[in-house]
């Protein structure tokens, strides 16, 4: 078992870690744990040390003044009940008070994985892990709060989740209510975490955590490219390699908040989920609340310890369907060859000479419906514009298909512009104030997902193009943040909980159309990595990482996504040159090297590249489908960082056999007169025997010694050295 209760003292195990809570004497339910394994019935309470403590309250049931909720570490902290820091739950009672007190009732443990209803959440048999359900009442409001724990021993990975029932005859409203809370009574923390814009999304930064609060958070309604809701609390000296630290993600796509603090006494706490500025939550009597789930796991080995524990449980055990598993075709999109220019023999040309360089799928991006001559109207008209094409979509994919290529198409379902059909016949579907204008973005609106008619009609218009042509991957954009929210679907009171009911009716959908053509691939976008979460990856075996296909930006992207998010999920093409969005020239086997970092395609006119060009884009391609199994399944080892000094970045994978590896080395800068570069494998069979670059030496010397680079000839040069154990 991977859970145990002794007594008062309840203990989770997973391969290499433990962690543990306590009842104690006064009910409330305290974090005692969480690092190497330990035994079961180590009681970790030991480390706590109770003291008198100028302002800070004790409860009213106890006359010792050394005990007090405001520096004791809790599993799930409150509002109104004597603690300051950062808090989970804030619940506004009829009577307008907003205490709320919540201590141990019962605790059950089952096999297998709890569920949430409407949410994406990670899943496994019955003899892959547990759940733990904790249930924590308040007495006087009547509120319940249910904290769910999953173990998946294998990966070290505990899930955790919330279910709040009122279970009085009251009204109440809940103001803040968070999926987690971390406490650690010791370690000098830094939080790592991924910040960004529009084209630079997941930039790596390290913040040393002060006295006070460190808030990550996204208001847009959106995981968004600013923040990402996945962060590392990292004690000072941890490297890839080496040092203690805790990886921590939501599985959402919506607005959140993950807050930091070091409170008085040095301990560091860290809550995480819904943002509360834009959430209040009208819970009847009997009525329950589910928040979405987080994720945890700790590593005494680095960052790299991480990264293989998320990239593997992601893998297995969240996202679904034939393609997390499957090849998936190597594919060109249109959008930088063509943008909106283009009609069904542009896209047949482009497909017929990208089938003749080995690539198997033409992806027809944004302008093949409504009135789509730019990007000021259409959206929302999901029908064929058959007199731009020249061909109904059922036509252009027979062609398509004569020539044994795929095809796929874009949407953007969430989307609405004023001029468009669907807009003046049901203006009330776009998200709009009363009597104010709203804010535009791209020249588009945001259609009201909370309304399960919006999402039929939405749906109702997509599966007659899908039923009416062999479409066989769709690219689901969204190019916008929400803004002044409102739906006449809600009541006044509850218009806070716009949000959250937003990314439900998302969900609600996804799981619907992924459900109806399980041989579709989908693939998530966001303005490319705007919703780049653990909540998009249940549906889409991978998402457009970046709008920015710069190669040397992309390192950057790439490494800081590569953290959390396996890196066969990043959809990755080589583009042209100079760059659409830098301008930047760099070599074309430069492009393909960084492109074969993720799931590998194109986006440029491959009728304009060269005849050497298109001879290096069929070598690319058989490259990248000897190398196809091992990205999606192979460990990933980030060997250096485009954020260091040093001239290259540098990563690998290398198969869980051991047996076979692709080390890709991009040079970042020249230098006269240059000295020698190592780059350093990891992960070998000590003992084995490894070819790399012609030569065959024992894993140990070659991750001592490392791999000596040959001599750079031209700036932003790459290279990719196979690793083959002989």
């Amino acid at each position: 078992m991977s859970i145990k209760a002794n007594k008062n003292l309840i203990t989770i195990t997973t391969k290499n870690t433990s962690y543990q809570m306590k009842i104690d004497e006064l009910g409330y339910l305290l974090h005692t744990w969480y690092g190497e394994r330990i035994e079961d019935n180590e009681d970790m309470s030991y480390r706590i040390s109770n003291m008198d403590r100028g302002f800070c309250g004790n409860p009213y049931e106890t006359m010792d003044r050394s005990y007090s909720l405001d520096v004791l570490p809790q599993e799930y902290s409150t509002f109104g009940n004597g603690d300051y820091r950062a808090d989970c739950i804030q619940v506004i009672n009829p009577d307008g008070t907003n205490v709320v007190d919540l201590k141990y009732d019962s605790h059950k443990i089952s096999k297998g994985k709890y569920e949430l209803k409407g949410l994406p959440a990670f899943f496994w048999e019955k003899e892959e892990g547990e759940s733990l359900k904790v249930n924590l009442i308040d007495k006087v409001s009547g509120i319940r709060v249910e904290l769910l724990y999953g173990v998946l021993e294998k990966y070290d990975i505990i899930t955790r989740s919330v279910r709040i029932v009122n279970t009085s005859d009251n009204v109440l409203k809940i103001k803040k209510a968070l999926s987690a809370c971390i406490d650690m009574l010791d370690g000098d923390f830094e939080l790592v975490h991924f910040h960004g814009k529009h084209a630079m999304e997941r930039e790596f930064e390290r913040s040393p955590l002060a006295h006070g609060k460190l808030v990550l958070e996204s208001k847009r309604g959106t995981s968004s490219h600013q923040q990402n809701p996945f962060v590392i609390l990292a004690k000072k000296d941890t490297t890839e390699i080496y040092g203690e630290c805790i990886g921590f993600a939501l599985v959402y796509s919506g607005s959140f908040i993950i807050e930091t603090e070091i409170d008085q006494v040095n301990q560091t706490r860290l809550v995480a989920g819904l943002h509360p500025e834009q959430f209040s939550y009208v819970l009847k009597a009997g009525d329950e609340l589910v928040l979405p789930e987080a994720v945890f796991t700790y590593s005494n080995g680095g960052f790299e310890k991480i990264t293989h524990s998320f990239h593997d449980a992601v893998r297995n055990n969240l996202q679904r369907g034939e393609f997390v598993h499957k090849h998936r075709p190597i594919l060109i999109n249109n959008w930088e060859a063509t943008y909106f220019d283009f009609d069904a023999d542009k896209i047949f040309d482009i497909a017929l000479k990208a089938k003749s360089l080995g690539i198997e799928m033409l992806v027809m991006d944004d302008g093949w419906f409504g009135e789509r001559y730019d990007d000021t109207k259409g959206l929302g008209d999901w029908y064929v514009n058959e007199k731009k094409l020249g061909s109904s979509l059922k036509e252009l994919a027979k062609r398509i298909n004569a020539i044994d290529m795929k095809l796929g198409i874009w949407f953007e379902p969430e989307m609405i512009n004023e001029d468009t059909k669907l807009y003046r016949e049901h203006p009330d579907f776009m998200i709009r104030v009363p009597n104010r204008k709203g804010t535009k973005g791209r020249e588009q609106f945001v259609l009201d997902f909370t309304r399960k008619d919006v999402r039929d009609y939405i749906r109702d218009m997509m599966v007659k193009i899908l039923d009416n042509a062999n479409i066989e991957y769709i690219k689901w954009d969204m190019n916008r943040s929400l803004s002044a929210v409102y739906s006449s679907n809600l009541a006044a009171e509850s218009m806070g909980e716009f949000h959250y009911r937003y990314v439900l009716g998302l969900y609600d959908l996804l799981n619907e159309l992924t459900q109806k053509y399980p041989s579709i691939m989908f693939e998530g976008c966001s303005g490319g990595g705007g919703r780049y979460d653990l909540g998009m990856l249940y549906y889409h075996p991978q998402i457009w990482l970046s709008d920015d296909t710069d190669a040397i930006e992309r390192l950057k992207i790439q490494y800081g996504s590569s953290f959390a998010y396996p890196i066969g999920s990043a959809g990755a093409h080589v583009s042209a040159s100079p760059n659409h969005q830098t301008t930047r020239k760099t070599p074309f086997e430069t492009r393909a090297t960084v492109a074969m970092g993720g799931t590998f395609g194109y986006e440029l006119d491959l009728n304009k590249v060269s005849k050497t060009e298109q001879k290096m884009v069929k070598a690319q391609v058989k490259d990248y489908l000897k190398y196809d199994e091992l990205i999606h399944e192979g460990d990933y080892y980030r060997l250096t960082s485009p954020y260091d000094k040093s001239r290259v970045t540098a990563w690998q994978l290398l198969s869980k056999d051991k047996s076979l590896g692709l080390l890709s080395v991009v040079v970042q800068s020249v230098e006269a007169n240059e000295s020698n570069i190592y780059i350093y494998p990891r992960g070998l069979d000590e003992n084995a025997y490894y070819k790399i670059a012609e030569e065959k030496r024992r894993g140990k010397v070659w991750m001592s010694g490392g791999l000596v680079l040959p001599r750079i000839k031209e700036e932003y040069e790459s290279f990719r050295f196979e690793i083959k154990r002989v």
